[in-house]
């Protein structure tokens, strides 16, 4: 996985509306730089679709960074209150601008907001998603220098009209301008806004050799100069706060990643709707038969019996109607007493020992048996449960010496 970083000139260095060359360096997770160059926007497109992330650094006098007293909100309401909370401190609606509340750095309840034109954010991220981009954060360049309390960082880069100073004075605070082409005139410019501080600034190793004698004036003194590289940049912007890219709404990265699965879940809406239709048109189907089934059994129960006018369940009925006939015709039913009974007293014959029962019982269609104690061993049980089986009777055990005995599966008619 890798991630793009993007740093975008200026709008007022640029000549012709649209940066001609944006320095770039795509990084590993590990940190390691696999590449590096300077290209215009809309050819970094290769790069931008294969990188699971693209940070777009806004050159620092783009953003505007403001001081602000904040009461203690939540992030929602922070997020409603914050055109309210710097607009006096904006020039123009701010509705205009893409605000964005860094954390707070103390307990002083103040806090840095960063203000940027919205419509030209829009712009450069829109671009980036229509080739694309997973994801994008949008980063003040400022706050992406090195920093180290007591001193200032600062870079200067050159531009299509010019140098371009990115200054950072604390953690959440930094500036930008866009200076002429004369690095005597932009060293004294740093000076005078760094103070007293010592000052580091970053140059690109090529300007090192006709910067340094500059540095010698002794209002000058303080500055030291460095290699301007992609580590420091990309070191600073892991930490960097707040992202500008999340509050443009629907242009952000989020609403691309939806877009990716618009097909997909299209697709798997119209596999559910087949699927739900299906399996309603399967259920009326076998509703049909089950009512087609229901009613002819309820025909043949009344053409057996017409003179039934109660018929609820026309099955049970008619199992019940076919019992008693067959107890009126003279024929015992399998679960009454004395064929269990004649059942049993089979099945027990076959016992070495057959004088262990010590009373019978019939209820609920089950003979209730009550055995001697110790005349029964297990061997005989088994024995005499083989036997009952062979007669469709279940035994079993209702209580310490006591046996149920009735037809298997429970009573049958």
């Amino acid at each position: 996985m890798t991630t793009l970083y993007i740093r975008y000139p200026a709008k007022a260095s640029i000549e012709h509306g649209a940066a001609q060359s944006c320095p770039f360096a795509l990084v590993g997770d590990g940190g390691n730089l696999l590449q590096q160059g300077a290209a215009a926007l809309g050819n970094l497109a290769d790069l931008v679709a294969s990188a699971r992330r693209v940070v777009l650094l806004l050159a620092a006098s783009d953003v505007t960074l403001l001081r602000v007293k904040v009461p203690p909100l939540s992030a929602a309401r922070l997020k409603a209150a914050l055109p309210n909370l710097v607009e006096e401190q904006v020039l123009g609606d701010p509705a205009d601008c893409v605000l964005a509340a860094a954390p707070a750095a103390d307990n002083s309840g103040m806090r840095t907001v960063a203000v940027v034109q919205r419509a030209w954010l829009e712009v450069l991220v829109k671009a980036l998603l229509a080739q694309g981009a997973h994801s994008v954060s949008a980063l003040p360049a400022q706050l992406c220098l090195p920093f180290q309390p007591g001193s200032v960082s600062a870079a200067l880069n050159p531009g299509d009209k010019g140098l371009e100073l990115t200054l950072r004075q604390s953690q959440y605070e930094g500036l930008g301008l866009a200076l002429g082409a004369e690095p005597q005139d932009a060293l004294h410019t740093l000076r005078a806004l760094a103070g007293d501080a010592p000052v580091s600034l970053y140059l690109a190793p090529a300007m090192h050799a006709a910067w340094q004698p500059l540095l010698a004036a002794p209002e000058l003194a303080g500055i030291a100069l460095l290699e301007d590289h992609w580590a420091h940049w990309v070191a600073a912007a892991k930490t960097a706060a707040p992202d500008l890219a999340q509050g443009l709404g629907a242009a952000s990265a989020s609403a691309r990643q939806w877009q990716r699965w618009r097909w997909p879940l299209r697709l798997a809406v119209l596999a559910l709707l087949v699927n739900v239709v299906g399996l309603n048109a399967e259920w009326l189907r076998l509703r049909r038969e089950a009512d087609g089934v229901k009613q002819a059994m309820l025909q043949t129960f009344k053409a057996a019996y017409p003179k039934e006018t109660v018929i609820l369940d026309p099955a049970a009925q008619m199992r019940k109607n076919i019992a008693a006939a067959r107890v009126d015709g003279g024929a015992a039913a399998p679960d009454e007493f004395l064929a269990l009974c004649a059942a049993f007293g089979e099945a027990a014959a076959g016992l070495a020992g057959k004088d262990f029962v010590a009373s019978l019982d019939y209820r609920e269609h089950a003979l209730q048996v009550k055995v001697k104690p110790n005349t029964v061993d297990g061997a005989a049980l088994a024995q005499l449960k083989a036997a009952l089986a062979t007669r469709q009777l279940e035994l079993s055990e209702a209580a310490p010496g006591t046996w149920q005995i009735r037809l298997g599966g429970g009573r049958k008619s």
